[in-house]
């Protein structure tokens, strides 16, 4: 069987996140220079080949300042680390529509294992006849795993920037 390959449609996809700010409110940003291939065997995706890398200096979070001290040493340093990337090692059929994939993701130099949860939004053919698929992938990782580190404590307890951070990802491709 051949293999079938999928390029993403950068303009219907976002790789989001969010983080606890004061221990209270959340943080929302994404990054906006992304690229993600998958190569499967058939459209059941089971053990695909599923690959990313995104631009470290594209995170955006709404305020210029945030964004600047995010690109610093402080945080992911992307005059070092210019890139995130992700590769999988599994994804795994859980039910019909539900996958779990995991993979390595390097971040700041530091390679990891994690488990995202995977919806699949199916197959579709689009207005001009392309074969279009979705994703949905959600998960939480600890940034202190990957080396990001920096943070200020709160004069009623607490620290400023909480350490779990989580994914919300929507990704569509396009069929090769």
């Amino acid at each position: 069987m051949s293999t079938i390959k999928w390029v993403i449609d950068p303009t219907h996809s976002e790789i989001g996140f969010k983080v606890k700010h004061m221990m209270f409110t959340n943080v929302s940003g994404k990054f906006s220079k992304f690229d993600a291939t998958i190569e499967s065997e058939d459209n059941d995706f089971e053990n695909a080949k599923i690959e990313f890398t995104g631009a470290i200096d594209s995170i955006t979070t709404g305020n210029v300042d945030r964004d600047t001290h995010l690109l610093s040493p402080d945080f992911f340093d992307a005059a070092q680390f210019p890139e995130i990337k992700f590769s999988a090692t599994s994804f795994t059929k859980i039910n019909e529509g539900e996958y779990e994939l995991v993979g390595d993701l390097t971040l700041h130099g530091v390679t990891k294992s994690v488990k995202l949860a995977a919806g699949y939004g199916g197959l579709i053919k689009d207005p001009w006849g392309n074969i279009k698929m979705a994703l949905s992938l959600e998960g939480k990782i600890n940034r202190k795993d990957w080396g990001l580190n920096w943070n200020s404590a709160l004069e009623t307890g607490g620290v400023l920037v909480s350490e779990e951070v989580r994914l919300n990802i929507e990704l569509q491709f396009l069929q090769q």
